[in-house]
C-alpha cells in the first residue's frame, strides 16, 4: 500500500508539472528550464529515498522543492552565461565590421595616394 500510494503523488507532481508546461505560452527561460528538470529529478530521487524508510510520498514532497531550487540555480547560471556570450559575440561582430571599414579606408588611401604620386 504504501508503494501504491508514493507512486500515486508522484503520479500527480508529474500531471501537474505537464499541465503547468503546456500552459506556457512563451519558450522556457534557462532558469525555469533548469527549476523543471531540477523538480524532476528531486522528486524522484526523493521517492526512491523515501521509499527506503517507508516513506516514498513524503521524500517525493522534500526533494521536489530541494530539487527545482537546485535546477533553477543551475539554469540561472547557464542563462548568465548564455547572456555573456551573446555580448561577447555583438562585440566580436563590431570589431570585424570596424576592421572591415579600416580596411576600406586603408585602400581608399592607397589609392588615393597613388593617384597623387603619379601627377
Amino acid at each position: 500500500m504504501q508503494m501504491y500510494s508514493g507512486c500515486l503523488v508522484i503520479n500527480y507532481l508529474l500531471a501537474a508539472l505537464l499541465i503547468l508546461s503546456v500552459g506556457c505560452t512563451q519558450p522556457l527561460s534557462k532558469r525555469e528550464q533548469g527549476g523543471v528538470v531540477g523538480g524532476g529529478i528531486g522528486a524522484a530521487t526523493g521517492a526512491i529515498v523515501g521509499s527506503a524508510v517507508g516513506r516514498t510520498g513524503a521524500g517525493a514532497l522534500i526533494g521536489a522543492p530541494i530539487g527545482l531550487l537546485a535546477g533553477a540555480l543551475v539554469g540561472d547560471q547557464l542563462m548568465a552565461q548564455e547572456q555573456r556570450q551573446d555580448y561577447q559575440q555583438r562585440e566580436i561582430n563590431r570589431n570585424q565590421a570596424e576592421i572591415e571599414r579600416l580596411r576600406r579606408e586603408v585602400e581608399r588611401l592607397r589609392w588615393e595616394n597613388a593617384r597623387l604620386r603619379d601627377r
